[in-house]
């Protein structure tokens, strides 16, 4: 997969896995990933399928309508790239932290979804359920952050919120974050997530230097 890996100056920190939106590319969020965490490293991931030359992660049959068996594919293949790029560019394959906007964050959660230990956790802005009515797997000790519109004519708050859940019924820790707006990425949900991920950080530091 067509992507850019850049080492941080913290190693012990998570890698930042950076997946755009439709139309996007693996340099859109650079910019997004410094206001997140400027001295983790970063492996950012252009999608694989084109619609109407826009790079996506997976087809979808309509707005808001995925290909599911597509989705389940592309899944694994991302799945694969990153166990593969953890070796060649010796990041801890289990320190890996997505943070995804709209098609990317679909894939994301998708990766949370299917795979168990595919990530530690997530930052996810403008997100969709990607699958209906499959057993999560058990999903504890993992952290997501949901940032989500609440006049999002893409993803609806009824999405949101059912993300939020089955996350949660998975043992997961979520947080998630409104903003009066539509599906844009916007500044103060970024800042939003910035918080967020830093105290999560912290606690995990406080626990470590208790053994855990």
């Amino acid at each position: 997969m067509k992507h850019i890996f850049n080492k941080g100056k913290d190693l012990t920190k998570p890698t930042l896995l950076l997946l755009h939106g439709t139309g996007g590319n693996e340099l859109d969020l650079l910019p997004l990933a410094g206001m997140i965490d400027d001295e983790a490293s970063i492996l950012s991931v252009r999608g694989n399928v084109l619609e109407n030359g826009m790079p996506r992660f997976f087809r979808r049959l309509a707005e808001g309508v995925f290909d599911e068996e597509d989705l389940i594919f592309r899944t694994k293949e991302l799945h694969e790239f990153l166990d593969e790029a953890a070796e060649k560019y010796d990041f801890d394959r289990d320190n890996l932290f997505a943070i995804g906007y709209s098609n990317g964050a679909n894939i994301a959660a998708s990766l949370l979804f299917h795979y168990q230990h595919a990530l530690k956790g997530a930052i996810l802005h403008h997100p969709m359920v990607p699958r209906k009515g499959m057993e999560l797997p058990n999903l504890s000790g993992k952290s997501v952050f949901i940032a989500a519109g609440t006049n999002d004519p893409i993803c609806s708050p009824l999405e949101s919120k059912e993300l939020e859940s089955l996350l949660k019924s998975a043992y997961a820790n979520v947080e998630i974050h409104w903003e009066n707006r539509g599906h844009q990425l916007t500044r103060e949900e970024v800042d939003a997530a910035a918080q967020w991920y830093r105290h999560l950080l912290t606690i995990n530091e406080k626990k470590n230097d208790f053994g855990g």
